[in-house]
């Protein structure tokens, strides 16, 4: 009989996994609260080791059809006119080769794992780890027996909190707005990014669908903002951002019709990413935020990762803590903030603003670019294992 496995939640880890695992010839079943998969989101790109996870997966022709159209990254003036200017080159700088839509990411693993079982509008209710297997009782009032269950329900995720002791959330007391807004006859090609005073960040970035999406970023205790309804979170930003400059009052304009995704940052901490027959995935395990960046790509490494180990023991607990094992020192690496960020990067005075503008034009020229290039990380030289099942090693 085949193993099965239920996976709950149908982002980028999730179905991921269940890629590598139906090839494996796993019995999958996906479950997700939403009644759909979601199609929005911001842009995401694939870096590094997750790049190699796509292509193992033969599904990188596909993202790179999608490419979003960004051709790099500018920090501009008020006026709009660039600071410092970073084209997009490979892996390297802001703007990767593989820049995507995360709902069009989730979209391509949903169609490459369209053999697993997609439950949408369900949840689970209870976990019941028994010696043989863990039975699973759905919000819908179904019960199934499963040999694993995987969460990876994203950074606030209810299940790991309720099964999972010592699970941390980190508060980065950073508040991002996104937002879809009309593309203007001033837009370009750029993800453009202005630094404003009192803690503000203003972006733009190009999509492939004729559209913009904006981003507003602004540094806040934790509040709840992200618990509020979108008309309270677009008073909070309509309040937050005003008199911030540059296009600010064209994107608050916009909020009302704009699909608003609101988000208070923070990072996952959890001692240890198994319990039983239960495993952690993505960023219920070790969301690092968009601040440190690679989030994506180690959704990615992850599910290629779980699944290498899944397949070769039949011992859960084994897989479980080797996945854990490999995985893990790289979510530590990547999760390491820079010194002074976030501040640094949110300033409150205008001197702060074009000094954050003067270092990136210094990074973005020949001599910061090549210091950077010579510059060691571990997270650049992260290398995937190979394993004996031929579905993992598909290319």
């Amino acid at each position: 009989m085949a193993h099965r496995i239920l996976i709950s939640g149908a982002g980028i880890a999730g179905p991921a996994l269940a890629c590598w695992l139906v090839d494996a010839g796993w019995d999958v079943t996906v479950v997700e609260r939403d009644e759909r998969l979601r199609d929005d989101g911001q842009n995401v790109d694939v870096r590094g080791a997750g790049r190699e996870a796509v292509q193992r997966l033969g599904i990188e022709d596909e993202i790179l059809a999608r490419n979003t159209t960004e051709t790099g990254t500018e920090f501009v003036n008020a006026d709009g006119k660039p600071a410092a200017s970073f084209d997009q080159d490979g892996d390297d700088g802001p703007t990767a080769e593989l820049e995507i839509l995360r709902g069009q990411l989730a979209d391509v693993l949903h169609d490459r794992s369209a053999d697993a079982d997609y439950r949408f509008g369900d949840r689970i209710d209870t976990v019941e780890d028994h010696e043989t297997h863990a039975t699973v009782r759905f919000a819908a009032g179904d019960e199934r027996d499963f040999d694993v269950v995987a969460i990876a329900e994203g950074q606030r995720s209810r299940t790991r909190d309720r099964l999972f002791d010592g699970v941390r959330l980190d508060a980065l007391n950073v508040d991002i707005a996104y937002a879809t807004i009309p593309r203007g006859p001033d837009d370009t090609d750029r993800w453009r990014v202005f630094v404003a005073t009192d803690g503000r960040q203003v972006h733009l970035r190009p999509d492939n669908l004729g559209t913009i999406r904006a981003m507003l970023a602004f540094q806040t205790e934790p509040k709840g903002f992200d618990r509020l309804e979108p008309a309270e979170q677009i008073a909070v930003l309509r309040d937050r951002f005003a008199g911030a400059g540059w296009e600010t009052e064209r994107i608050l304009d916009a909020l009302s019709d704009s699909n608003l995704f609101y988000e208070s940052l923070a990072q996952v901490r959890v001692p240890k990413w198994s319990t039983g027959r239960v495993v952690l995935l993505g960023d219920a395990a070790h969301c690092v935020t968009p601040l440190a960046g690679l989030g994506t790509s180690l959704a990615l490494i992850g599910a290629y990762i779980l699944a290498g180990e899944l397949t070769s023991d039949d011992d859960h607990r084994a897989a479980f803590d080797r996945y854990e094992q490999r995985l893990r020192p790289l979510a530590e690496d990547v999760r390491a903030l820079p010194p002074g960020v976030p501040g640094i990067a949110y300033p409150d005075s205008k001197l702060g603003g074009d000094l954050l503008r003067l270092g990136a034009k210094v990074a973005a020229s020949p001599v910061g670019r090549a210091l950077a290039s010579v510059t060691p990380s571990s997270k650049s030289d992260f290398e995937l294992p190979d394993y004996p099942s031929d579905a993992l090693r598909r290319s």
